[in-house]
């Protein structure tokens, strides 16, 4: 289990904020951190990796990373780290900015086939798509087999047909190495297909945590509207089908009929159109 209960002054959005987290988190959970630009949450996974001092203490499993007596480095907590920006070594191919890490073929092999790179493992950084380049960076952050992995943002700047594949490969790796995951995400869509929790931040405080789907699924239907939308999940309830479905930044929650069913799946993407209180749900 990772203990946090750390605290930091921080300079965000608002003015000045003290980050106080107390969270708790178990072994192989894939944890969201969502909220508001400059709330805290980043400065959470550095203080994590050790990349930013803070005051309290970080326990995982038995090892103290953080107290009043101790700061353990960064290179001594076992993590992995996966910025926005790839950070890639430019000069070197792809097989070698995992070998940099460490010299162990047979595991980045099996990394790139997991990440569908195995045949891009001579090309240099510069030559690579964006979703390339932030795949390499994924598996070269896993060379190491962390125990925990943080993840800043890490598809923010790719087109949303690319996200989605990146996060299954993200799901895979995550099952695969067992990984405790960590990720800051300001996309519902992204944190309902990955997270098993989400924990919002707000001016440096958990202001609320639990499964996505319960902290992040917001319903409306007040009004005249025709969106389109992409289908998460559909879930039997009772006698009811439930078809969770992402517009834009929101969440919502379409009642289907079990004939709706048969033509439904998930990843597909559908028209949402109501008249008053009553959504209708159409393939696109």
């Amino acid at each position: 289990m990772l203990d946090i209960n750390i605290q930091k002054k921080l300079h965000g959005a608002s003015g000045e904020i003290i980050l106080d987290i107390n969270l708790q988190i178990q072994q192989n959970d894939f944890i969201a951190l969502y909220g508001q630009s400059g709330s805290g949450k980043t400065t959470l996974l550095r203080i994590l990796a050790g990349l930013e001092e803070a005051n309290g203490t970080i326990k995982f499993d038995r090892a103290i990373w953080l107290d009043k007596n101790t700061n353990l480095a960064t290179s001594k907590r076992n993590i992995g780290f996966v910025f926005q920006d790839y950070a890639l070594f430019d000069n070197m191919s792809v097989e070698q900015n995992l070998l940099f890490v460490k010299n162990n073929k047979n595991l980045a092999s099996k990394l790139l086939q997991i990440t569908n790179l195995e045949e891009l493992k001579n090309r240099l950084p510069h030559s690579l798509s964006g979703g390339q380049k932030q795949r390499v960076s994924l598996c070269r952050a896993m060379m190491n087999k962390p125990k925990l992995l943080l993840m800043d943002e890490p598809l923010s700047a790719l087109d949303p047909q690319m996200r989605a594949n990146l996060q299954k490969e993200i799901l895979t790796l995550h099952k695969e190495f067992k990984t405790t995951t960590i990720m800051v995400s300001h996309d519902p869509s992204e944190i309902y297909r990955l997270a098993n929790k989400v924990v919002v931040i707000k001016d440096g405080k958990i202001i609320n945590q639990g499964k996505p789907k319960d902290i992040l699924l917001k319903t409306q239907g007040s009004s005249k509207f025709s969106f389109e939308g992409e289908i998460l999940d559909i879930i039997k309830v009772d006698v009811i089908y439930i078809a969770i479905i992402s517009i834009g930044q929101q969440l919502v929650e379409v009642v289907i009929s079990k004939d709706e069913v048969k033509n439904l799946k998930i990843g597909q993407i559908v028209n949402i159109s109501t008249k008053a209180f009553s959504p209708n749900i159409s393939l696109y």
